[in-house]
């Protein structure tokens, strides 16, 4: 059974779309504001439509949602959006070239995730934040490789100086961390472990890297000061990501240690979809597993046991403690939750129905395109009433417990929410044109 949030969209929605359908839909969205991507100067963006100084931090630039964001402007036909944060991206990334080569030349320990390259921001000032903060997320940095190289290939943005040096020292630090070993806090900046999605979002990334080296637009090795990533570093880098993935999935992590163990993860999911680094019997065996366990009436929640905007979240904690750091310990936030009170996400159901649109475009499979239509629907279910403190038709990061009833997160508007949307739209446009 379909949850709808805003009745408006009852005019637009359909158990079997047609092309002029999804565009006036669609339309209708762009319309409303859902799709409104507030920019930066240095063409970032914020995480959530907040105020600078909102408690909550996410006023931030996470490198992982601008990408994700970034990806939704190339889908939409948007390139030079697309490049703005990818450039954006690249300024941040090369003031963090001395903690790089730090690691490198082993002055600096990596196991202190202060010493890694920031993947959280200031975009104002494209400069760090004075805050210890959970920084060892090697999906971060393979979600920047992915993203960049594909646009480089595409010819949506040049491969400079700046651009060469930071794809080249990134996937150096991957090789000296040996991401496929490294335990690291991954999409959800939690305990670290050995995850199979940050694996598998690095290897996305050197696939790509590895990828335009194919390409004239390289005109011989990247350098990364005076150190050469070889095409020879790189494949092993990939044959070292790809073996260790496929002993892992479909699960996220094996490791005996309770406190690290967890087999259904929705981040999984963006390997199959944008990242396409897994697909076929394994691709099914992670939605087999994250519909199986993870999938609720209004979203899908990131993990079992996730204590993050667990039901009553906001007379449980203080503003200030709400998005806080919880990397070394989880146990005091995770006291908190009730079984099967987790918060139910909105940036998972398009990231399906896009990735059934992906196998549909591939297969002709009419089911698949059932399903696809089953998941955009659901993602529009999600989207706000009109009544909502927040405004009519916005995209929340997901929605939680209050005294019972599921309601938006603060964190509404989330952009990499309004993104997974629009290209899971363009997606179903694309599925019915073909």
């Amino acid at each position: 059974m379909l949850r709808l949030h805003n009745p408006r969209l009852l005019d637009f929605l359909r158990f079997r779309y047609s092309v002029e359908d999804v565009r006036r839909l669609t339309a209708f969205l762009r319309e409303a504001g859902t799709f409104h991507f507030p920019a930066l100067e240095s063409g970032l963006h914020p995480a959530a439509h907040v105020s600078h100084d909102d408690p909550s931090g996410y006023a931030s630039i996470w490198i992982r949602d601008n990408a994700h964001v970034a990806h939704a402007h190339a889908v939409d036909g948007r390139p030079k959006e697309a490049a703005a944060v990818v450039g954006g991206l690249t300024k941040f990334l090369a003031t963090q070239a001395a903690r790089i080569t730090a690691v490198l030349e082993g002055a600096s320990d990596a196991t202190d995730p202060m010493n890694r390259p920031h993947i959280r921001f200031d975009g104002r000032k494209v400069a760090e934040i004075d805050e210890r903060w959970a920084h060892a997320q090697n999906d971060a940095l393979g979600y920047y490789l992915w993203i960049a190289s594909r646009l480089v290939s595409e010819g949506a943005m040049p491969l400079d100086d700046s651009l060469r040096s930071t794809l080249a020292g990134t996937a150096l630090f991957l090789e000296k961390i040996e991401y496929w070993r490294d335990e690291d806090s991954g999409h959800w900046e939690e305990t670290r472990k050995r995850s199979a999605s940050s694996i598998g979002t690095a290897l996305a990334g050197l696939t790509e890297l590895d990828r335009l080296y194919d390409s004239p637009l390289v005109k011989g090795e990247l350098k990364f000061g005076g150190r050469t990533l070889t095409r020879a570093q790189l494949q092993k880098l990939v044959t070292h990501g790809r073996e260790t993935l496929l002993e892992h999935l479909p699960h996220e992590c094996l490791d005996p240690d309770p406190k690290k163990r967890r087999e259904a993860d929705a981040a999984l999911l963006f390997l199959i979809y944008p990242l396409e680094i897994v697909d076929g019997a394994t691709a099914d065996a992670i939605i087999e597993v994250v519909l199986r366990d993870l999938v609720g009436d209004v979203g899908i929640r990131r993990y079992r046991g996730d204590s993050y905007w667990c039901a009553d979240y906001k007379t449980k904690l203080a503003a200030d403690a709400r998005s806080a750091d919880y990397s070394d310990d989880l146990s005091g936030r995770d006291a908190l939750l009730r079984e099967g009170e987790e918060a139910q996400w909105c940036i998972f159901d398009p990231i399906l129905s896009a990735a059934y649109g992906r196998r549909y475009q591939q297969t002709g499979a009419i089911d698949d395109l059932r399903r696809q239509t089953e998941f955009l629907n659901r993602s529009l279910g999600h989207l706000t009433s009109d009544d909502s403190r927040f405004g009519g038709l916005r995209c929340p990061e997901s929605y939680y417990l209050e005294n019972g009833r599921y309601v938006p997160v603060d964190q509404t508007p989330l952009l990499w929410t309004q993104g997974n949307l629009l290209t899971a739209l363009r997606m179903m446009e694309r599925s019915l044109a073909e």
